[in-house]
């Protein structure tokens, strides 16, 4: 492992961590309204595996800030999104849920629970019949996997032979309901094992996730056919703004809590001469800027003007014949 590459796990993770908190400090201020799901503590998985994976299509559900942030969309249009201005990533109109930028083959926040997944599935049929090996990358939840659109979709996957990583990020609760029980299966790769390639992995450790990632982007790229990752995680934060998280016991959430990913980061850095205290204080410094700046930059940001609600409701093409 690189010191480059644990620099770069840190800058990412620590952006995205403090990105989220000040989500929270804005959204209890009236500045982000709506939806708002946070993902402080699942930062491990998002960025190991955006990293891991490199160039390719991404889908992913609505928790997607992280995502975005490592996929190197400019923090300052994902913070405009979240305030709900012109300048957003989504010109306003997406929010928390709908961060997209098809510039950077990113197709994210689909607010339906596995909605997602066949899109991933078309996109890499799609790849696959243009010849390409980039490949997709889909993340969705633990609750994603008891859908029926996940079941059909990793069957065609698996029949059609398509360069697709599906990546379940397991925190244990669908909203508010434990695996236990809405799952037969606690195991979620075991769901998969008879149509592809299946692991699981530490989600809490980005180095085992980059990994895990990175050797299953090659086995895409090379079969062209789809493989699964179920990484083990855990969000310190409820499901969103709108709930206390108050069915998980203060026990629980202070184990996960000493498993911090970035805690987990940065003993195993300093460890290995990876990383100094000096260059992490000069990334914090970067990233609390980086932030303060995102805001700023929304709050004098415009909000969209009224005709912008007719705009993009058609593709250019169907523009033309539909009045």
């Amino acid at each position: 492992m690189s010191q480059t590459l644990a620099e770069k796990f840190y800058y990412l993770m620590r952006l995205g961590r403090e990105f989220e908190i000040r989500c929270k400090e804005e959204y209890l201020k009236g500045n982000i309204s709506g939806f708002l799901h946070l993902a402080i503590g699942e930062e491990a998985v998002h960025v190991g595996a955006v990293v891991g994976f490199g160039k390719g299509d991404i889908f992913c559900p609505y928790r997607e800030h992280v995502l975005a942030l490592a996929r190197g969309i400019d923090p300052r249009l994902i913070m405009a999104e979240l305030f709900g201005k012109i300048t957003g990533v989504s010109k306003g109109k997406g929010g928390s849920m709908h961060l997209y930028e098809p510039k950077m083959d990113f197709y994210g926040g689909n607010a339906i629970v596995a909605a997602h997944i066949p899109h991933a599935v078309g996109a890499g049929y799609a790849r696959k019949l243009m010849g390409e090996k980039a490949g997709v990358l889909c993340i969705f939840g633990d609750g994603a996997t008891n859908n029926g659109t996940f079941f059909e979709s990793i069957n065609m996957a698996s029949l059609w032979e398509v360069p697709v990583l599906f990546l379940c990020e397991n925190n244990y609760y669908a909203i508010g309901t434990h695996i236990s029980r809405s799952s037969a299966l606690k195991e979620i790769y075991l769901k998969v094992r008879d149509y592809m390639p299946a692991v699981q992995v530490d989600g809490m450790d980005v180095f085992e996730v980059y990994e895990a990632v990175v050797e299953a982007k090659k086995y895409i790229e090379e079969y062209g056919k789809p493989y699964f990752i179920e990484a083990l995680t855990y969000r310190f934060e409820g499901h969103s703004m709108a709930d206390k998280g108050d069915y998980r016991s203060p026990r629980e959430i202070e184990m996960f809590k000493r498993r911090d990913p970035i805690d987990i980061l940065v003993r195993k850095s300093l460890k290995e001469g990876w990383l100094t205290e000096e260059q992490i204080r000069i990334i914090d410094q970067k990233v609390e800027a980086i932030v303060e700046e995102s805001v700023q930059f929304s709050l004098s940001s415009p909000e969209p003007s009224d005709e912008e609600l007719y705009r993009d409701l058609y593709c250019g093409v169907c523009s033309d014949v539909i009045p």
